[in-house]
């Protein structure tokens, strides 16, 4: 695939940036590691080894099936969504109202379907989502020009490393979706997830390639009324700090590796008080 002609501005994005299926990506997982698998290892070195063996196997919610799906529509465009996604379902010959999607019928209808499916509810929902970001004024400038879904590879402190990022804006930087319950407790979110941690490894990643290390922010669309649309550009200081933790990560899952030696990090005795 060519990249849009505003990244002709940024000779490093044209040789740097890699335009492929999400299925494609995913498919590397076992040779490069990626913020997701850091992140399972920063939590547990066990957890990752298991993951990696496939002896343990990343759940699906529906509430990711929104978050997916809302992506497609907001980043990559309403061409893409629609050629994505089937939407609707059988209708119910007795009442004239479309199945439950929890129904037998549903779900036949579903498996028929060759793709992801998209229930009425939900695609209102998406539709909601998507509006609220391109109503906000700062979230639809980071928008206006860049890239969807661009991946980037690179050796990262010694480790083969890929990062798919959400946007890429030429001119302002790393742009990363979230949608969420409440925006209220984003920030609480993005500590209990790990955003700064994954936000910075995107960065380290483009950096790797270009040298050039880039802005970052995160636009956050709430899934409830009053389906709020919020953008935060994360600090040099979170970053750095995130960074700097990383990238002890990767040193522990080197030492990992050549030990042979995944632990849980329970492996000792903790004092327990109420600080």
């Amino acid at each position: 695939m060519n990249l849009p002609d505003v990244f002709k501005r940024r000779a490093w994005s044209v040789q740097d940036l890699i335009l492929e299926p999400a299925e494609v990506y995913h498919a590397q997982a076992g040779k490069y590691l990626s913020s997701h698998r850091l992140a399972d290892f920063r939590r547990c070195p066990l957890l990752f080894q298991k993951k990696a063996q496939g002896l343990i196997r990343d759940e699906d919610r529906p509430a990711y099936v929104v978050g997916r799906a809302a992506h497609v529509l907001i980043l990559e465009g309403r061409e893409v969504y629609e050629t994505t996604y089937a939407f609707g379902g059988p209708i119910n010959p007795r009442t004239g109202q479309p199945f439950g999607s929890r129904t037998k019928a549903f779900q036949d209808w579903a498996d028929e379907q060759g793709k992801p499916v998209l229930d009425d509810e939900q695609a209102a929902l998406i539709e909601s989502l998507n509006a609220s970001v391109q109503a906000h004024k700062h979230a639809s400038a980071l928008l206006a020009e860049g890239v969807p879904e661009g991946v980037v590879r690179a050796t990262y402190c010694g480790v083969p490393c890929q990062a798919r990022l959400d946007w890429l804006n030429p001119e302002l930087g790393i742009v990363d979706l979230k949608t969420c319950e409440n925006i209220d407790w984003l920030q609480s979110d993005a500590r209990a997830y790990g955003y700064a941690h994954q936000l910075a490894f995107y960065r380290s990643m483009v950096a790797s390639v270009t040298g050039t290390n880039l802005a970052v922010y995160l636009i956050a669309a709430e899934k409830r009324e009053p389906l709020r649309c919020g953008v935060w550009r994360i600090s040099e200081e979170v970053l750095g700090l995130a960074q700097k933790e990383n990238e002890e990560a990767i040193a522990r899952l080197i030492t990992c590796r050549e030990r042979d030696e995944w632990l849980t990090g329970y492996e000792d005795i903790r004092d327990f008080d109420w600080v």
